[in-house]
């Protein structure tokens, strides 16, 4: 945990008033753009926003710094998220199984022939829609990885804190989630690269 991050604890120990508000300043983009990017839907990301800054702010003490302030504030602004998907209840068909993904060592069928690395991508908005909705449809535990990593560019360590699972876990859950939008944004790219001129 940096100085910052420490002074800042320090203060919500001592109940310093000032402090939840200087912490909101701080993290509340961050904490928004993931609920954003897990609920799909700006209200509800609002919503886990204020519960987050609540029960942080409430359950400061409980705090012990063994990660940083940011670490600790993602956790619970994604369990939040997903506690909400999961009251959704809506049927869906999971992407492990429409595309043949399982959790051994197979890999989704009918994989397009591109590259495709997301932090070099420039996202257009057109893009960003589509991103945004294959996003959605991946198993939560493989969203939650993509975010983390590849959206709000934590790294493996820090996004492998924030979701209490090993480096290790993190790189297979990201992999298997990248194969996957892959399969989902296939057909996207092929026909932008047709009108392009790179594939014939």
């Amino acid at each position: 945990m940096n100085e910052q991050d420490s002074a800042l604890v320090a203060a919500l120990h001592r109940g310093d008033p000032y402090a939840c508000d200087e912490m909101v300043k701080q993290f509340s983009s961050r904490i928004y753009n993931v609920a954003l990017r897990l609920t799909g839907h700006p209200n509800e990301a609002e919503e886990v926003l204020q519960e987050t800054f609540i029960k942080a702010c409430r359950g400061a003490d409980a705090f012990e710094g063994r990660s940083s302030l940011g670490t600790w504030l993602h956790r619970i602004a994604i369990n939040n998220s997903l506690m909400r998907l999961r009251r959704r209840q809506a049927p869906s068909i999971s992407l492990d199984t429409a595309t043949g993904y399982d959790d051994g060592d197979s890999e989704p069928y009918q994989l397009r022939d591109w590259y495709w690395e997301p932090e070099s991508l420039a996202l257009t908005d057109e893009l960003h829609q589509i991103m945004d909705a294959a996003v959605e449809t991946l198993p939560e535990r493989l969203r939650s990885a993509f975010v983390l990593r590849d959206l709000e560019g934590l790294s493996t360590k820090e996004a492998a804190e924030v979701l209490d699972i090993s480096a290790a876990n993190l790189k297979v859950r990201l992999h298997r989630a990248r194969l996957l939008l892959r399969e989902r944004l296939g057909t996207y790219f092929i026909e932008r690269a047709q009108n392009a001129g790179g594939i014939r």
